[in-house]
């Protein structure tokens, strides 16, 4: 199999110490390409340092909704020059959480709309995070549709209704290792039957949600345990591994116009 860890922050402190060790157990795991997601401008930056030394490594640029309110024109313009290097393959992570207000909603929604425009002007896909918008999330989505606009709703959690709107505005699923929690991934294996497969992604989101069974062992998440992803999606949907794997591996590149080969 070959698999792509579709969103992780792989240029966290946390994993410097035994960063080599981490890029073996890729390697064991058949883990053969990582986006590396920004959260603000310094931490976006490091994310295409980090992207520049692999290549396999790839970066996202943006500003996370926990963020907005230390946003400013002059992050934004160094996310707008980040964009243009050849690492960089979307504007994200992007969108509203109005779980646990670390910023204003009306900073939120300033600086995703923003995002928007970016990645419009730069022609590349955005990859969003929406938790516990009541619905704002996809009215600002429906609100200011492009056709041609791309995307990935990372960490789906929705609701069916939201599960195919997402869909009808062209826009592909990240499945996270939640899937793979015995309680917490009840509904989300439920919505996971519904998606087409060829809208389909699954991540990490590395040092976060760690899935079963690496959760017992460990609390901390890295892009070799996509396979654990990968193996229940398979699993729930009742398909070959290899075979979705193979869907999922063009998916990925296709949305973030990489080589197949």
């Amino acid at each position: 199999m070959k698999l792509f860890d579709s969103h992780c922050h792989l240029n966290d402190p946390v994993f410097r110490k035994d960063f080599d060790h981490i890029l073996q157990r890729m390697q064991e795991a058949e883990v053969a390409a990582v986006m590396i997601v920004g959260i603000d401008a310094e931490n976006s930056r490091s994310a295409v340092q980090l992207a520049r030394t692999r290549p396999e490594f790839y970066a996202a640029v943006g500003a996370h909704p926990h963020d907005a309110k230390s946003c400013s024109d002059e992050h934004f313009e160094t996310l707008r020059e980040l964009a243009s290097h050849p690492e960089v393959r979307a504007i994200g992570e992007t969108g509203l959480d109005f779980n646990r207000m670390y910023s204003p909603p009306e900073d939120q929604e300033k600086w995703f709309l923003r995002h928007l425009e970016l990645a419009d002007e730069m022609n590349l896909p955005l990859i969003f995070h929406e938790r516990d918008s009541g619905g704002r999330f996809l009215e600002l989505l429906k609100g200011n549709h492009r056709p041609k606009r791309q995307g990935v709703i990372h960490c789906f959690s929705g609701n069916r209704s939201e599960l195919e709107w997402y869909l009808a505005l062209g826009y592909h699923i990240g499945i996270t290792g939640i899937l793979t929690h015995q309680t917490r991934g009840q509904e989300l294996r439920r919505q996971v039957q519904h998606i087409p497969a060829d809208r389909i992604l699954i991540e990490t989101d590395a040092p976060y949600l760690t899935p079963a069974p690496h959760k017992n062992r460990t609390r901390r998440n890295e892009p070799a345990f996509v396979r654990a992803t990968l193996l229940k999606l398979a699993e729930v949907r009742g398909e070959d591994p290899e075979e979705l794997s193979a869907i999922l591996w063009e998916n990925t590149c296709r949305l973030f116009r990489i080589s197949l080969d």
